[in-house]
Formats: C-alpha cells, sequence, structure tokens
C-alpha cells in the first residue's frame, strides 16, 4: 500500500521545466523541411550535445533531437529527431557544454544553416534560446531508484 501510494506520487511530479512553453513543437526534422513555415515559432527541444563553437558575437551549440517526456527531458531511449544549433548569445566555455551532456531548451526559430556531415549537407535549424536546462552529467539515470531485499541469516553460538 505504502509503496503503491509512493509511486502515484512520484508520477504526478513529472512539473515541465518551462511552464510558459508552448505544449508541442514541430520536432527539428519537421522544421528543417520547411523553415520558412516556422521562423519565429516558439519551440521546446531537447537533445545531446554534439559540440560547441564559439562565433565572433555568439557561441553556437550543436545537439541530436530527442523527443521529450512531459516534464521536457529528452528520452534518448526514443529514436532521434532531426538536429539543431542553439544560439548562446556571447561567448560560453565549451567546458561548460560538453558532448555527450543532454539540455532542453525553449526558444525561437531564427533560420537554418548547412553542415556537412560525411558527404552530404544537413540542415540544422538556429534556435535563439530563452531559456536552456542542462541536465546533470548521470543523466538519464539521475532519477529515483528502488531495490528490495530478502535476506536469510544464521546464527551460530
Amino acid at each position: 500500500m505504502l509503496l503503491a501510494a509512493a509511486l502515484a506520487t512520484l508520477s504526478g511530479c513529472a512539473t515541465p521545466v518551462f511552464k510558459d512553453a508552448p505544449p508541442a513543437s514541430a520536432p527539428p526534422a519537421e522544421v528543417a523541411g520547411a523553415p520558412e513555415r516556422y521562423h519565429g515559432a516558439d519551440v521546446v527541444w531537447g537533445g545531446k550535445i554534439l559540440a560547441v563553437r564559439n562565433q565572433v558575437d555568439t557561441t553556437e551549440v550543436q545537439v541530436v533531437a530527442y523527443p521529450l517526456d512531459r516534464a521536457q527531458r529528452p528520452k534518448p531511449s526514443a529514436p532521434t529527431e532531426g538536429r539543431f544549433i542553439v544560439v548562446l548569445p556571447g561567448y560560453a566555455e565549451a567546458l561548460d557544454y560538453p558532448a555527450g551532456r543532454f539540455l532542453t531548451v525553449h526558444g525561437h526559430i531564427e533560420g537554418t544553416r548547412a553542415i556537412r556531415i560525411d558527404d552530404r549537407d544537413v540542415v540544422y535549424p538556429l534556435l535563439q534560446r530563452d531559456a536552456l536546462r542542462l541536465w546533470p552529467a548521470n543523466f538519464p539515470d539521475d532519477g529515483p531508484h528502488f531495490s528490495f531485499g530478502f535476506g536469510v541469516g544464521v546464527g551460530i553460538h
């Protein structure tokens, strides 16, 4: 009974990271295919950081996108949804955005950029950041873990 109550409480804690953000966003692959339709659109995307590149006045964080759960956390067990670039104002230290780290970002689409991957150009939507959440380094394994044990003891006198 106590276990059922605890699980019900935990499952109800799926509070979105960005409460004022749109409930559903077109995935980056869809936006890359028709960027003129989505220019200026307000989106919440998440994924895994691939690379960081500092420009003259901005920093670009390249991300492979994953769908988000109800709490706006990336779901790395799901198929990817394309790639995107988060544009940060000014200089950002690359060590603060290491490759492999997960993030969720709320922002608006400001265009696209084609980047060569192997022998083809891949279109990345450019997302101007309004707010960003970096997930802990151990994400997605940072949630509560439960274990139950059963033991038998033997006493010798």
